[in-house]
Parts: C-alpha cells; structure tokens; sequence
C-alpha cells in the first residue's frame, strides 16, 4: 500500500503550471514544512516534503494555501530515478489525493496569522477522511487523481 499523510507549513505560495501534452493539464507544486516527532539536542528536525496537486486540488491550492498556512494534506509517494553525468539520481514526490485546512477559518480566508482566535468548525463538512470527523478545522477536496502527465 503506498499512502501518506503529513501536516506542516507551506514554504512558499504553490506554483502553477500546465503539463506540455497535447491534452494538458493544471497542476501545482508545494512544499510543506514538517516538523518531526521527536527532538535532536532539544530541537525539533523539520523535514521539507514536495508535494503535486492535480486539477481541482491545484485551483483549491492556488486559491487558499499560502505560504506559512498549516495544512494536511493525504495522498501517495510518487518516486522517480534518472541519470544525468553518469551519476544517479532520485527524487521523491507526495501526489495529493486530498487535502484539508488544519489552521483556523481566518487563514482559509487569507487573513494574516497573527488575526487568527479560534480553529474554525465544519459542521456540514464531510470528513471521515483520515478518521478526521469529530476534529475542527478540516475540510477535505476529494476528487479522482489525473496524474498521467506527471511533468517529472
């Protein structure tokens, strides 16, 4: 079974592109900050994780995820090897399958952090994704991946 979950911080806003098929299609690129359970020497390691969104999560990404917004996002490891030099080399990638605010309402409506009170509620959301009903601030975009193009 290849699937992941992870929660951090995006690095920067994503950035959107369009594959070069004939067909082409929308994608966008993040990374998010994870922080890691434990501590090394009373700090905690971050580990900076790529990640793809394809079609309505890449609008829903350009849209709401801003850079140093908290978001979880739930998908699969995409993993790719190639040799350039004679030397190989690899690069791993999370394509989204879904993703979901984790911050407050207020990051969701692009307002700066420091505004933030309460983690908002979605009482009419649908969220058994990820055992996620019962908690605030998740609200999922669960729509089929169209990765046939990936552009790496």
């Amino acid at each position: 079974m290849n699937k992941v979950i992870l929660m951090g911080r995006l690095t920067s806003d994503p950035k959107m592109d369009w594959t070069r098929s004939e067909d082409s299609k929308q994608y966008a690129t993040y990374t998010l900050a994870v922080n890691r359970r434990f501590k090394k020497n009373g700090q905690a390691d971050t580990d900076f994780i790529s990640c793809i969104a394809w079609g309505a999560r890449a609008e829903f990404a350009e849209k709401f995820m801003k850079k140093g917004a908290m978001f979880a996002v739930e998908g699969r490891l995409n993993v790719r090897s190639w040799e350039k030099d004679g030397e190989r080399h690899w690069t791993t990638t999370v394509v989204v399958e879904n993703c979901y605010f984790t911050g407050s309402k207020r990051d969701a409506e692009n307002k700066p952090v420091a505004e933030q009170s309460r983690p908002a509620t979605a009482p009419n959301k649908p969220a058994k994704q990820m055992g996620l009903a019962e908690q605030e601030g998740f609200y999922p975009i669960d729509e089929s991946v169209e990765d046939d193009d990936l552009p790496f």
